[in-house]
């Protein structure tokens, strides 16, 4: 089982996200830049992304060069939402989730964020 946001998780989730139909389905012509923050971690801030183009998603460590959109939260939210315990539009709307960047692309492949989320809540990840 790995740990939640480790370099573990990372590999888990990009090994998942390339391998689920429904996440392949949604990323079908997309080219999406999204660096996650997060505050509050056992570790400290904590920064990762998702990167998706020509077919392929990786979920990283690290900062993004030229991300489209950031999205910063606490580790709290970041959980509950990685456990589908929490609902991607539900955290946004109630301020637990801030999103930067270009917010029309955001909205745009809001599928392709819904199925992330789908597919991170399905990982046997220690919280």
């Amino acid at each position: 089982m790995a740990t939640f946001l480790s370099e573990e998780h990372m590999t888990a989730a990009t090994e998942a996200l390339n391998a689920d139909a429904g996440f392949q389905g949604a990323m079908n012509g997309v080219d999406l830049g999204l660096q996650f923050e997060v505050t509050d971690a056992p570790t400290g801030p904590l920064d990762y992304y998702l990167a998706v183009g020509d077919g392929v998603a990786a979920l990283v460590l690290g900062t993004l060069d030229d991300a489209d959109a950031s999205v910063a939260s606490d580790y709290e939210t970041a959980a509950a939402i990685a456990k589908g315990e929490l609902n991607v539009q539900m955290a946004f709307m109630t301020g637990k989730v801030k999103v930067g960047g270009n917010m029309a692309k955001v909205m745009m492949y809001q599928g392709l964020i819904n199925e992330f989320a789908r597919v991170s809540s399905t990982l046997d990840l220690d919280f």
